[in-house]
């Protein structure tokens, strides 16, 4: 059965940044066969195409002159069960927090630490979405989908997808026209191994003198600890988030800690360490500074806000004077982790 394309389709409500734009031509897919039968419509052949997952990483520059491809596929379907570990395959259009209360609901660990992540679960491992020690890329088996250009459906395996630090081979030129339909994940059912290795979750569960955390235990804490410092897009249009940690040499560091000896870094390796883009943005000065429409949040400096019907343009605006700042003061060069759709 045809799905319907609509036209001019109103963006704001669609994308957690409240931005205000429109899609020239807009469709909904629910299974492969939509899929399938959209690539050979002249309206998908004859335009580009954005495929809009959450909206929890984008910011939309202005009206999209294409088709946006808004993915609604759902399901969670158990392919293998041992004693101690289960396989799911979770279709792209399941939100990520959901399948991640549904896990923990099912006693299924190993994605505790992502709780509260907003975005959907096709999205996860373009982004190799991560928090508190723990990457998605640790749970993944294989990544299914389809490649727009071909109709040729196609299954990756862990090891193919290039997982890195927020990166993956779907991010870049060669994988930006595969579209995801569902992502099969490996979980643990039994002698849960818990990541603690953040020492604000330690220092969390030490305060309640809960030295044996479960799963459950972890992602209440994850969760609270990321309310406390995240402001709700509900209420305050923002996409989390919008730049990297930047990977910086260990000379690098040293030279900046001659000015700055209280910087803070996470040891990647003996020649590269991260530092907090957050860290940087604030000691720069940018910390609750607004231009026009936007604004550096006042309790998270890694989060750009909207503050009352902000454009692209403008976001896009300062995500630019704030990475030159710190490239001109930390010899640093920022990276958004935020989609920016023109």
């Amino acid at each position: 059965m045809a799905i319907v394309i609509e036209e001019n389709k109103e963006l704001q409500s669609f994308n957690t940044f409240k931005i205000k734009a429109k899609a020239r031509y807009w469709a909904q897919v629910q299974s492969l066969d939509d899929i399938h039968w959209l690539i050979q419509q002249p309206v998908f052949l004859q335009n580009k195409h954005f495929i809009l997952g959450g909206g929890s990483n984008c910011v939309f520059m202005h009206d999209f002159d294409g088709i946006v491809i808004k993915v609604a596929m759902r399901g969670i379907e158990i392919i293998n069960e041992t004693s101690d570990t289960i396989k799911v395959k979770v279709a792209s259009g399941e939100g990520w927090h959901d399948f991640v209360l549904y896990c923990l609901d099912k006693n299924w660990g190993g994605v505790e630490n992502l709780a509260l992540i907003p975005g959907t679960v096709g999205a996860a491992p373009i982004q190799n979405i991560g928090a508190y020690g723990v990457e998605v890329k640790e749970c993944i088996e294989s990544v299914h989908g389809i490649d727009l250009t071909t109709g040729i459906e196609h299954s990756y395996k862990a090891d193919d997808c290039q997982f890195s630090y927020r990166d993956s081979i779907f991010k870049h030129d060669s994988h930006k026209n595969f579209f995801i339909s569902s992502v099969t994940l490996r979980l643990n059912t039994n002698n849960h191994i818990v990541n603690t290795s953040y020492s604000v979750l330690r220092d969390y569960l030490s305060k309640e003198n809960n030295h044996t955390p479960t799963i459950q235990n972890v992602a209440r804490v994850v969760m609270a600890i990321r309310r406390s410092k995240l402001p709700d897009p509900s209420v305050l249009g923002n996409a989390g988030s919008f730049f990297k940690n930047p990977v910086v040499t260990v000379s690098h560091l040293h030279t900046l800690q001659k000015s700055h000896p209280a910087i803070p870094f996470y040891t990647i390796d003996n020649q590269y360490v991260k530092i907090p883009a957050g860290w940087l943005i604030e000691t720069a000065g940018w910390k609750g500074k607004q231009r026009e429409h936007v604004g550096v949040h006042d309790q998270q400096a890694l989060v750009i806000v909207n503050l009352n019907h902000a454009t692209g343009k403008e976001v896009f605006t300062l995500s630019e004077q704030i990475m030159n700042d710190v490239q001109l003061k930390f010899g640093i060069q920022l990276t958004r982790e935020v989609n920016m759709i023109a």
